[in-house]
């Protein structure tokens, strides 16, 4: 369930302690949902529960005017949230939704003048799932909508429901190179970098840092898992390095011993893998049964950053390595000590929570500069909210933001992950991603490396 959570009196003196060390000592499900809320009314299609926090008395509708500040008109924003936490994205999922629903919760406790109303949908990381329950939210109203997490599944819902409908799909972790040529007449957006970027960074340091000259590829089967290897390919190729294998697999498989033996039959360096966690522990535990860690190097995306991994493979993968988007925006600290307080568990320790939190939040702020809970209006303010020019909003400011935004001031969010600049596509130009190491226990953040296109 949603949470009012008071956070005024956190705001004012809270610091946050440095991230390091372990990333990967406590498990990523340990503070997530309980698995009633984590499975939501989506999972199994669900009846579309409100997970709205706002009683009749406290959220007036469209055009109210009893309520607000500075002249602000009193209204709601309505707030679809979709997101994969159960199928694939079990693991991952969870930590993801927790920070959108922080934002959403942030925003109604804070704001005198705006009410949040939010509905979740789980797309159980499928396709059909995450189509019917899209249209769900699309049918109960909600003119926006915070996800998805799967590359596919966000295709799919935007191309069969968000676009057709026009409503406006902001997703956190959807990465796929895909994405950014979609024809969707500006209603998808993301708050996490194109795997373009992401593949240029797991070269550099294939290359650089493990001074690798040969390379393959075991990817799944999807548009993030193609997607991510065709470019990672292309960035190798053109780093100077060899390519000997390119080899896919499906979800669910009982075994991953021909894939792996595909793979690496030549002998490469450095063998890149991307997938999701239910699949990759699998697939680990089938590498150490066959191979030893000092075969070749393991490289790694985000999909397949997980604390928990090591143990469920048995083994401490000393071997892997790893790169995933961080958050590293202005309003990191902010953030941080919100999802601390809220959920008592370290952000960092999951990918793509900052990036999910500021999904939101640009959605609200261009609802609240749009007036209204229509879909075409918010499209129209997405970029002019978080590019550049106008008052510097944070998720420190985020509900006097809402009132700038509604009152006709520019304003320009600075997020939790980056700076959240869009470019033509809605896509992220620059990111910070985090280079990581496997070890017993979870994994070690080495450093933080910057990248633009």
């Amino acid at each position: 369930m949603s949470r009012k959570i008071r956070r005024r009196t956190l705001l004012k003196g809270l610091g946050v302690a440095g991230v390091g060390g372990l990333a990967g000592c406590a498990q990523a499900g340990e503070d997530t949902p309980t698995e009633e809320d984590a499975a939501g009314d989506g999972g199994d299609g669900g009846d579309g529960e409100d997970m709205s926090t706002a009683t009749p008395t406290e959220t007036p509708e469209d055009g109210d005017t009893d309520g607000g500040g500075g002249g602000v008109d009193a209204r709601t924003i309505r707030l679809g949230i979709l997101m994969g936490v159960t199928g694939q994205l079990s693991d991952l999922g969870p930590p993801i939704r927790q920070a959108a629903e922080l934002a959403a919760d942030y925003m109604d406790e804070e704001s005198d003048t705006f009410a949040i109303d939010y509905q979740f949908e789980d797309t159980a990381t499928d396709p059909n799932t995450g189509i019917s329950n899209a249209e769900s939210l699309v049918s109960a109203g909600y003119p926006m909508i915070a996800g998805a997490l799967s590359s596919t599944v966000t295709i799919q819902t935007a191309n069969n429901v968000a676009v057709p409908n026009g409503v406006v799909e902001c997703s956190p972790a959807s990465t796929s190179p895909a994405i950014t040529d979609l024809e969707d007449n500006d209603y998808l957006y993301r708050t996490t970098p194109t795997d373009a970027l992401q593949s240029e960074v797991m070269t550099q340091i294939g290359r650089e840092r493990l001074e690798a000259s040969t390379t393959a590829t075991l990817a799944l089967n999807n548009d993030y898992g193609q997607g991510l290897a065709d470019a990672y390919v292309s960035a190798w190729e053109s780093a100077g390095g060899t390519v000997q294998q390119e080899v896919s697999f499906e979800p669910g498989a009982s075994s991953y011993t021909s894939q792996l033996s595909s793979a690496l039959q030549d002998q490469p360096d450095l063998l890149m893998i991307v997938g999701y966690p239910d699949s990759g522990v699998r697939i680990f535990r089938d590498f150490y049964n066959d191979y030893s860690q000092d075969f070749c190097d393991v490289i790694v995306p985000d999909g397949l950053q997980s604390g928990s991994l090591p143990g469920n493979v048995g083994n401490s993968m000393r071997n892997v390595w790893g790169t995933a988007p961080t958050s590293t925006g202005p309003g990191r600290e902010t953030f941080d000590s919100l999802y601390q307080e809220a959920y008592d568990s370290d952000p960092s320790e999951s990918p793509f929570t900052g990036q999910s939190f500021d999904a939101v939040a640009v959605l609200a702020l261009a609802n609240a500069a749009a007036g209204e809970n229509d879909g075409e209006a918010i499209r129209d303010q997405m970029n002019a909210v978080a590019n550049e020019g106008g008052e510097e909003v944070t998720p420190e400011n985020l509900a006097e933001g809402l009132e700038m935004a509604a009152s006709g001031t520019e304003v320009n969010y600075q997020g939790a992950s980056s700076a959240v600049e869009f470019d033509d596509a809605g896509d992220i130009a620059a990111a910070t991603y985090q280079f990581y190491r496997y070890q017993e226990g979870g994994f070690e953040v080495i450093e933080n490396i910057e990248y633009s296109a």
